[in-house]
């Protein structure tokens, strides 16, 4: 594992509640959240812990994915501002620039090349 600057528990705790309640508004079943925060799909417990406020390890990978999923996010709303229902569903709806896959089939193929993928495309569209 890699470490990186300490953030404190209380804010990683924060995060953990954060990135769960924004799988929560995607929809997305378990092994999507897992997929997408790079943790084993039979890790289910995992999701609950961080449900519960477990602060995300102080790890660079952990953290990163943390990261672009919120910036993701962001991103969504920005670009739908009006329609917070797309800017939710937008993650597991297939979509042209991805070969018809949705945002999620992305990722969980790439991994975090995929997160930086959808991140960037976000990005390029909300500067248009």
């Amino acid at each position: 594992m890699t470490q990186v600057a300490p953030l404190a528990a209380k804010d990683r705790g924060k995060l953990s509640k954060m990135v769960t309640t924004l799988f929560d508004h995607w929809q997305l079943p378990n092994k999507d959240q897992l997929s997408l925060l790079g943790a084993a799909p039979e890790n289910r417990a995992l999701l609950t812990r961080y449900r519960a406020g477990e602060p995300i390890a102080n790890d660079r990978d952990k953290l990163e994915r943390v990261g672009l999923l919120l910036g993701i996010h962001k991103s969504l709303r920005l670009l739908f501002p009006q329609n917070r229902d797309l800017a939710y569903r937008w993650m597991t709806t297939p979509n042209r620039a991805f070969d018809n896959a949705t945002p999620t089939q992305v990722i969980d193929r790439q991994g975090m090349i995929g997160l930086y993928m959808v991140r960037t495309y976000l990005d390029h569209h909300r500067g248009k």
